[in-house]
């Protein structure tokens, strides 16, 4: 087909960061991520103007899917968050805003890209140095035999995300439920290699948060018609479980394309019965006492069963098949031909409940490796934040069993590291200097537009007007109110530092957070029994930050070293 116009060509540009769209969207970019930041973050709403779903949000992941990016350099800057987030679902605000900042203060020093580049890997690698090591004075290792750290952990996470409404005791009742359901997913017994269960989060709106509750095995909702038919199953033993996930209607959709012999006066409804019903005697002759179908199962097959007390659900969809597998012990049955008896698997119990205004059929494990996190929210929107926040904490947790350490946050980690980084390199060899290529002075530009950037982050949790100040003996945040007396004594200022480790000292000195000051080395080593003692600690998980920083300043590397964009308009 020819064309109706034209083919336009490709748009090339030279220097993309130095255009006046760029330096315009860059920054709203970034103050759009930095007003979402933290407990007082600011909700964003995000609506098409033709019509369709409003998001309510201040998460990264709800944010960046709604949020239309246009540009080639911002959808790079996006896309990175969005991939980080997709890995390790919590830290994309974090990622974004050092991100923007990092590429506007080093754009502002006029040093050529190769040289930030280098010395932008340098300070990275100290960073993940320091940050991994021993001595790191903002890590905290996790004792599994103990949950006041995951408690801390999951509090945190569920305070940082406003859209979801809840008080502090509604946090503290949904972070015990968080704990509880992850607790459940590890096995009691295992061998070589630790492998976690699964935990579903079941809808029930309209209900008040601390309706929720954790129960294990699976639930699945139907109707109050549907479970009157379920008929009650006394066995001593344990429940013998089929699980199919090919339809059980007698449809010829699931036998895909194709043409079809039909001999003369052989009706293709019939005989699809007649199988289905061959299929429910062999089951009926396995003792199996349900049967699951996660598509559709025939009403004279459903009629066959029920009459020789097989309890047979239908419709349950693909998203618990894994789950139903994994608990059950089945394999998934995908064909109408003889079953192996390998493919049956058992459950403890079953039993039929109600919360608020749903019914549930709850299949019960023998071993508990997988439970249902019933989720009550007071409306859609406030739910569906909850939600993503629920997921966010469980994935958490499992990445916290795989590197069992917890960063502080309320940005002390940031504030500890620019303090930590900027001692660092005041005085590097001459040799690696000589290895760079590059001076004393533009090391330490660099350093300072780096720390910059992890301070600024730090202060974005202020959104009430207050001054954010740093302490020089272990460089942590410190926050005042806006509407604080002034006083001699700042120490009388201060109650705790942003993640609640320190006490307000006298003997501690302070700093303005952008102001010029000295380098100093901040205290490393954390004493044991402040971690222990502090109960409302305010956490950061170290897998998801660590990556995050790495996700930061190497996507601006990326942009800081594009020299063209060449973009097809067609």
């Amino acid at each position: 087909m020819s064309r109706l116009e034209a083919k336009k060509p490709s748009l090339c540009k030279s220097e993309p960061l130095t255009s006046e769209r760029v330096r315009a969207t860059l920054p709203v970019l970034k103050g759009l991520l930095m007003s979402c930041y933290g407990p007082s973050g600011r909700l964003k709403q995000l609506h098409n103007g033709l019509g369709g779903s409003v998001c309510t949000t201040s998460q990264s992941a709800a944010l960046l899917a709604n949020l239309p990016v246009t540009h080639p350099i911002l959808k790079i800057l996006t896309t990175s968050v969005r991939n980080h987030v997709s890995c390790f679902s919590d830290c994309g605000l974090f990622t974004g805003i050092l991100c923007c900042t990092l590429i506007e203060n080093e754009q502002r020093l006029g040093l050529t890209p190769t040289t930030v580049i280098k010395l932008n890997k340098h300070l990275l690698s100290l960073c993940t140095s320091y940050l991994k090591s021993e001595v790191c004075g903002c890590r905290i290792p996790v004792d599994f035999s103990k949950t006041q750290i995951l408690h801390c952990l999951v509090h945190s996470i569920l305070r940082s995300k406003p859209a979801c409404m809840l008080t502090r005791k509604e946090i503290d009742h949904i972070s015990a439920l968080i704990l509880r359901a992850f607790l459940l997913t590890i096995p009691e017994n295992t061998k070589d290699h630790l492998i976690l269960g699964k935990s579903l989060i079941v809808p029930l709106k309209g209900q008040s948060v601390t309706d929720s509750t954790v129960l294990p095995g699976i639930l699945i909702e139907m109707s109050d018609t549907q479970l009157m038919k379920i008929l009650p199953i006394t066995k001593p033993d344990a429940l013998k479980v089929a699980l199919f996930c090919t339809s059980l209607s007698g449809d010829l959709s699931d036998i895909g394309e194709g043409s079809v012999l039909v001999s003369p006066g052989v009706s293709l409804e019939n005989a699809a019965l007649d199988q289905l019903l061959n299929l429910g005697r062999q089951l009926v002759s396995d003792n199996v006492d349900l049967v699951m179908c996660q598509k559709v199962i025939h009403p004279s097959l459903k009629q066959f069963l029920s009459v020789h007390r097989v309890i047979a659900i239908d419709r349950v969809g693909a998203a618990l098949m894994e789950p139903l597998s994994k608990m059950t012990g089945t394999q998934p049955i995908g064909s109408l031909a003889s079953i192996s008896p390998s493919s049956y698997g058992s459950a403890k119990d079953m039993c039929t409940a109600k919360f608020g205004f749903k019914h549930f059929f709850h299949l019960i494990p023998n071993e508990v490796t997988v439970c249902s996190l019933l989720l009550c929210s007071r409306n859609d929107t406030a739910w569906k934040e909850l939600k993503l926040a629920c997921q966010t904490a469980l994935h958490v947790l499992q990445l916290t069993v795989k590197e069992p350490c917890v960063l502080l946050g309320g940005g002390c980690t940031e504030t500890h590291l620019a303090a930590y980084i900027r001692h660092k390199t005041c005085n590097e060899p001459q040799s690696l200097l000589k290895d760079f290529g590059c001076t004393q002075t533009e090391l330490q530009l660099i350093t300072e537009a780096f720390c910059s950037a992890l301070e600024s982050l730090a202060g974005s949790l202020e959104h009430d007007g207050g001054e954010v100040v740093t302490d020089m003996k272990y460089g942590h945040l410190w926050s005042v109110q806006a509407d604080s007396p002034c006083v001699a004594n700042w120490t009388d200022l201060f109650s705790r530092c942003g993640c609640g480790l320190y006490k307000s000292q006298e003997e501690l000195s302070w700093s303005f957070l952008r102001s010029t000051r000295h380098p100093f080395a901040p205290q490393t080593c954390l004493p044991q029994e402040a971690a222990n003692s502090a109960s409302n600690l305010s956490l950061d998980c170290f897998i998801a930050k660590l990556s995050g920083l790495q996700v930061a300043v190497e996507t601006a590397n990326l942009i800081l070293d594009l020299s063209y964009v060449i973009e097809d308009k067609n």
